[in-house]
Order: structure tokens, then sequence, then C-alpha cells
């Protein structure tokens, strides 16, 4: 049985008087882990929120430093924070948020021959990159580890989320969807990204968010993730549209 010190109780009084999360639901985050990778537009509000909702085991993977321009989206930073590595500023601002939350920076590059052990020890990861290698690579291994992989990606003004669980079965008896069953190959070069196009802070915020929510949905067993179903954000009109996708 594990108890809660009064401080938590108190902090975490708003889920705890929540039929669907309850002291039970509340322990459970308690002893979860999550590994995001990438501490910027997206997975800056995605430790944000899961650090005060009291997931008891964060890892951040990312290699970067803070740059100015990063600060117009990743709200995990600050002006201070400029040329420090993300992890280690993320890091800070996540124990002054909530401290009985344990935090691990994994100051590296995600690649082949460490993404096995990256993810081996963390109950859910999260895709907050901006590259598709990495979500490939990320996608394979977590169907190798039988991890839930939730992804989120952003364009100028929009967004896109889902939930990868390859390695179980739907309600019918067949294979969950790949992320190849998604997108079968990378996108064609000349494709700009942020850096060319440009992106929306706030729209970083709102996917960001989702992802995090859609985490503790994992997490805590409420309503239906989003296997097998593309979640499409639209900021300009302010619209949410879902498309469903299958195992090839």
């Amino acid at each position: 049985m594990v108890y809660f010190e009064d401080d938590e109780i108190a902090r975490y009084s708003r889920h705890i008087m929540l039929p669907e999360v309850g002291g039970r639901g509340q322990q459970l985050l308690k002893h979860s882990s999550v590994l995001v990778v990438g501490a910027g537009g997206l997975g800056a509000p995605v430790l944000i929120y899961l650090a005060a909702a009291g997931v008891g085991r964060l890892g951040v993977v990312d290699d970067d430093e803070v740059e100015l321009s990063n600060l117009q989206r990743q709200i995990i930073h600050g002006t201070p924070d400029v040329g420090r590595l993300k992890v280690e500023s993320a890091a800070d601002m996540l124990d002054r948020l909530n401290p009985r939350v344990m935090v691990e920076p994994h100051p590296v590059r995600l690649a082949q021959h460490n993404v096995d052990a990256l993810i081996s020890g963390y109950d859910v990861i999260v895709d907050g990159s901006d590259n598709i290698d990495t979500r490939y690579r990320l996608a394979d291994a977590c169907e190798r580890r039988e991890r839930p992989l939730v992804i989120a990606a952003l364009g100028r003004f929009d967004g896109l989320l889902t939930t990868l669980m390859p390695y179980a079965k739907d309600a019918e008896g067949g294979s969950n969807p790949r992320l190849r069953d998604l997108f079968p190959s990378a996108l064609p070069p000349g494709i700009p990204g942020c850096v060319e196009a440009g992106v929306i802070g706030a729209a970083a915020g709102i996917v960001g968010t989702l992802q995090a929510m859609e985490v503790l949905r994992v997490l805590l067993g409420l309503g239906s993730p989003l296997v097998g179903t593309l979640l499409l954000v639209d900021t300009l009109a302010f619209r949410f549209d879902k498309i469903s996708y299958s195992r090839a």
C-alpha cells in the first residue's frame, strides 16, 4: 500500500476527487515512468503537464542547446537558459514545478545503437522529435520492446497525434497498425520544416498538451487511446478531425 504525504494530497487533490482517477489512479501515476524524446515545442508542454500530474519518473532525451529562437514555443526554457543543454534546463524547471518527480536527463541523440537501452526503462514513450528518421527508429524499437508510443508532429498552424501499440491486438483480434501503415515512407526531399517555414508557437502548446493528455489516458486507462486513429488539429480553423488507419 502506498501512502501520500500531506503535501501530495494537497497538490493532487483535483485529480484525487475525480472518480475516474482517485487515489488509486494517482498512485499509479506516482509509480509510472515516461520517456520524452525531444525537449522542444512538443516535449515542453508534455513534460510540464506530466510533471504537474505527478508522473513519478520522467526521462528527457535531447542533445541540443537552448537557442533564443526556441523560446517562442519551447516554454520549458527561459531567456537565462540560452546556451544550456535543453535537458538540464528542462530538469531545473520541472524540479521547481514538482520536486517529487524524478527527472532523468539523457543529453544524447537517439540513434540505432542506444534506442533500445533508452526506452527499456520506461512505461510509455513520447515522440516529440522533428526528424522522420528518429520517428521510424523509435517506432521500431517500441514495437520490439512492447512500449506504447505517443507520437505528435507540427506544421505551421496545424498538428497531428496518434498512438502506436503494434505489438497488441485490436478488438477483432487483428494486429494494431505500425507507423509505416500510416506513413509508408519518409517525406520527399524539399518539404520545409519549421526552421524554413515557421510555426506558430501556441500550436505547439495545443498539440503538446493533447499529447500529454493522451499519455495520461494510456497510463490511467481512460477512454480509448488513439490506436489506429490519427487526430488532425487545424488551429486556423479551430477544427479537429479523425482519420482511421489499419494494419496493411
